[in-house]
């Protein structure tokens, strides 16, 4: 039986108004629009990539997605600007396990090439690119196209703390029925354009989008302190602490690392003194802002 659009929309309103119903609406993109002139507006990236692998100096890209949209001074998404997606054929057959998660195989990678140049003019004058995962997809995109390594990034799942703001999870499924929507696609533009209408999101616990709370977040300079040469036999002090394991495979030390906000290093440092080194010491400590934090090169 069909039905008339209109009803179906006045039926999920109406769902929508009840307590006892969630309703989440089929994620339609959102259509590009004529730039925004007069008004106090910033360019933003929003990029994912779809990878034979999960290493960024071995693996490679096989699709790139990006929507260049346009924000205000305090976070609300005016807008976006256009679109890019591409294939990528990489040197060797695509896994299955790689085809089962994206979807993309190797005929539809056959003969493609992401133009460079392309590349450089999407992203120019973008004041900032976003991933949900910018610890891996920075990565990747720096190797490809060094126009990143000059870049502020954010991250959208490790910047905003989502459990805080009521969500189940940082995945961005989760988010995206959160914000009321669903999309049943995996490919590198479905997602950004799914984390577009994630970050538009107004987070009841702040009364601001998501996105105004991401860019608060990335503009913070935060400090990466190294613990090093610490005993075997007090990892699980440290990771109850929140410290990661770095095994030095990326020219970073082989060891245990945090970051903190600049207000929390003096209670960092005292912890490990205290608590790990029993001593004295002076770790290792790096800052880092939003253009190289996620980084090849930190």
């Amino acid at each position: 039986m069909l039905h008339d659009p209109n009803d179906l929309a006045a039926m999920a309103e109406a769902l929508s108004r009840s307590a006892d119903y969630r309703v989440l609406r089929r994620l339609v993109p959102r259509a590009a629009s004529q730039p925004i002139i007069g008004r106090d507006c910033r360019t933003g990236i929003l990029l994912d990539t779809e990878t034979t692998g999960l290493d960024h100096a071995r693996d490679e890209i096989i699709e790139l997605g990006m929507v260049k949209f346009e924000y205000s001074a305090d976070g609300r998404i005016l807008g976006v600007r256009e679109t890019f997606s591409a294939f990528n054929e990489p040197s060797a057959p695509i896994s299955a396990e790689v085809t089962a998660l994206t979807g993309i195989t190797d005929e539809m990678v056959a003969g493609h090439r992401i133009d460079k140049a392309s590349v450089n003019a999407f992203v120019d004058g973008a004041v900032i690119t976003i991933a949900h995962n910018s610890s891996f997809d920075r990565k990747f995109a720096e190797r490809y196209w060094p126009v990143f390594e000059h870049k502020a990034w954010g991250c959208s799942m490790s910047e905003i703390d989502w459990r805080k703001h009521g969500f189940a999870g940082a995945q961005l499924g989760y988010l995206l029925n959160g914000a009321g929507y669903f999309h049943h696609a995996h490919r590198a533009i479905d997602d950004c354009h799914a984390l577009l209408e994630v970050l538009a999101f107004e987070l009841p616990t702040m009364g601001s989008s998501a996105l105004a709370l991401l860019l608060e977040t990335a503009r913070r300079p935060t400090m990466r302190v190294w613990a090093e040469q610490t005993a075997f036999e007090l990892k699980d002090s440290l990771k109850r602490r929140g410290y990661r394991w770095n095994d030095g495979s990326d020219g970073r030390p082989k060891s245990w690392f945090i970051d903190v906000d600049e207000t929390g290093l003096d209670d960092e440092i005292a912890f490990l003194r205290t608590q790990i080194y029993m001593q004295d010491v002076e770790p290792s400590v790096q800052r880092l802002t939003a253009f190289t934090r996620f980084s090849n090169r930190i």
